[in-house]
């Protein structure tokens, strides 16, 4: 493999060197094009018409012609004139014979007569070949870049670019399953062959950003002893219509002469979305997407090649790529849950110096529905934190300091606040949190803030202590009331309402939609899905259904506006003390926060 790494280095090598050749020899040419042409422009100015120069000897103002054997351009001196002029000749030979009839005429007219200078003919050589020569040098790159599909990056045991093995991948035990299954195959497929068993096709790996996708494909470069052929599905397309086919191609001729191999495709959304019936770009897409099903339809036996792909969006992919004998196996790549995230701090903290305060399972309790990628990220940030504050160690008030940073945004003390904006924001998050803690299915509040993050004049943050999978009616409800309990204390107290709910109206409003459309908790529609539905679908449910749609909506944000009213007005008392030790302190943590409840 290390003799086919050389070569394929060279290659490279002898493609950008060619490349950069023909680039610097188009810009010279043009450049040169550009100078003569310019040139030309100046000589222009010198030129003497034929008339005028037939009427100019005429009146025997020429006193020296000046001509170059095979050229009908001739060099004019006139008399009490400095300058040189040129002028084109129609016919050379009648032109010396006028010449000659004025100096026997009387005229005096010195004639002389050039050889042909092989240097003057380079200009306009030049200049007719151009096209040509910017014609060829732009068939060579598409010639080129058609071979895109052998420049995938290949791994193997000699110039393996990643050291990731499935130990570094956490939190996804049941998945890595299913893959070590695809290495043992590819390692000892005797052992399958034998029992009658058929090596799975494709690997589909879908999940949110972040979760590990391609980590997991890297862990899979990094324990299979066979090469790994890594494209990313936005390289298969670009401005040329038809390369993508190609490239497809390219690339599967490229793994049947490494099989056993595995191929890996990052974003294969980018070709394998739905086929449509447009033109243009859309039609280019559909010939990539066909050439790929081929390609992978016409795998023999004997080819030990396994296409692994990952999307963030599995519902934009094409059917036939998911139908079995093309992607076999689809994975789900879930966020982790709590034991993953322990898992995953752990990997990520190896290489951090950690107080001995600093407690991981407790972070991973309340960062539930993080994924790899953000917890990773947190970490990150708590050590550039530690490092501004001259910490000798990461302690836990930097990895607090780190999510707040990585989900509201950066603290803003610097911010100058009226009076009257700092009393509107107390009571706005004061409302959250009071409402809130009267809510049995709300989670408990871990911090109050009156100082701004990011986009926030102040936020009210939730413990979020446990992973879940499905959510209540009643769960979903209370949220609503949570989300509109800032609204609600706003109201209350000041007897006017601002902008700064607007978020929290919008998240509501959304909530409140997909109760109706999506979850079908609506008690007057019933459980009807409603959401993504086509014009023409939706009046199989009557006429006025989206007024009805939109009624219920109303009645839900309605009801929960009322509902945080009613709570704030039982316990004003508590809603007026949170919100003027926000205005002493800015903040209150969670300790303090229980001690309003105690009594």
């Amino acid at each position: 493999m290390s003799k086919k790494k050389d070569t394929n280095k060279k290659k490279d090598k002898k493609f950008w060197i060619s490349l950069a050749s023909l680039i610097i020899l188009v810009i010279l040419l043009t450049g040169m094009t550009i100078f003569l042409v310019k040139d030309k422009e100046k000589e222009e100015e010198k030129t003497l018409a034929y008339t005028d120069l037939i009427k100019e000897l005429s009146y025997g103002n020429i006193e020296k012609i000046e001509m170059t054997v095979g050229s009908t351009t001739v060099k004019v001196k006139q008399k009490n004139v400095e300058e040189e002029k040129t002028s084109i000749v129609p016919n050379t030979e009648s032109f010396i014979g006028l010449v000659q009839q004025k100096v026997a005429e009387g005229n005096e007219i010195e004639l002389t007569q050039k050889p042909k200078s092989v240097l003057a003919q380079i200009p306009a050589f030049v200049i007719s070949f151009l096209p040509t020569l910017i014609m060829l040098a732009l068939f060579i790159m598409i010639f080129k870049m058609q071979g895109l599909g052998e420049k995938g990056k290949v791994y193997d045991d000699t110039e393996r670019k990643t050291k990731i093995k499935f130990d570094d991948v956490a939190g996804l035990d049941e998945e890595k399953e299913e893959l070590v299954e695809i290495v043992e195959f590819l390692k000892k497929p005797e052992k399958f062959t034998q029992m009658g068993a058929k090596i799975p096709k494709g690997v589909l790996l879908y999940g949110k950003p972040g979760t590990g996708k391609t980590l997991i494909a890297k862990a899979i470069a990094g324990e299979a002893d066979v090469p790994f052929i890594s494209m990313s599905g936005s390289e298969f397309i670009e401005m040329f219509a038809g390369l993508g086919a190609s490239r497809v191609r390219k690339l599967f001729e490229k793994a049947r002469k490494l099989s056993p191999c595995i191929v890996f495709i990052d974003e294969i959304d980018a070709i394998g979305s739905r086929r449509t019936s447009n033109s243009g770009a859309e039609t280019e897409n559909n010939q990539t997407l066909n050439q790929l099903l081929v390609e992978m339809d016409g795998f023999s036996s004997e080819e030990t090649i396994i296409v692994l792909a990952a999307t963030n969006r599995p519902e934009m992919l094409d059917k036939a790529l998911l139908r079995p004998g093309r992607f076999d196996r689809q994975i789900t790549i879930p966020t982790p849950d709590l034991k993953g995230r322990i898992e995953i701090l752990k990997i990520h903290s190896k290489d951090k110096q950690l107080a001995n305060n600093v407690d991981l399972e407790s972070i991973a309790e309340d960062t539930a529905g993080f994924t790899g990628a953000e917890l990773a990220n947190i970490l990150n940030e708590a050590a550039i934190i530690a490092t501004k504050n001259n910490h000798e160690a990461i302690k836990n008030e930097d990895i607090e300091e780190a999510v707040k940073k990585v989900t509201v945004g950066i603290e803003k003390r610097t911010r100058v606040y009226s009076e009257k904006d700092k009393k509107l924001t107390a009571y706005h998050e004061a409302g959250h949190a009071v409402v809130s803690r009267y809510l049995p299915t709300q989670t408990d509040v871990k911090e109050v803030s009156i100082i701004p993050r990011g986009v926030a004049g102040g936020y009210t943050m939730y413990k979020s202590d446990e992973d879940k999978y499905y959510i209540s009616k009643t769960e979903m409800q209370e949220k609503l009331i949570g989300l509109l309990g800032g609204r609600a204390a706003e109201k209350l107290v000041l007897d006017d309402i601002s902008t700064g709910a607007s978020n929290d109206i919008e998240v509501a409003t959304k909530i409140a939609r997909d109760m109706v459309t999506k979850y079908g908790m609506s008690d007057t529609l019933g459980p009807i899905d409603f959401q993504g539905k086509e014009p023409y679908e939706m009046q199989m449910f009557g006429e006025n259904i989206g007024d009805k749609i939109g009624q219920e909506v109303k009645t839900l944000i309605d009801t929960a506006y009322n509902d945080a009213q009613i709570l704030l007005n039982q316990h004003r008392d508590k809603l007026d003390q949170i919100a003027q030790t926000l205005l002493q302190k800015e903040k209150i943590n969670e300790k303090d926060f229980k001690k309003f409840f105690e009594e």
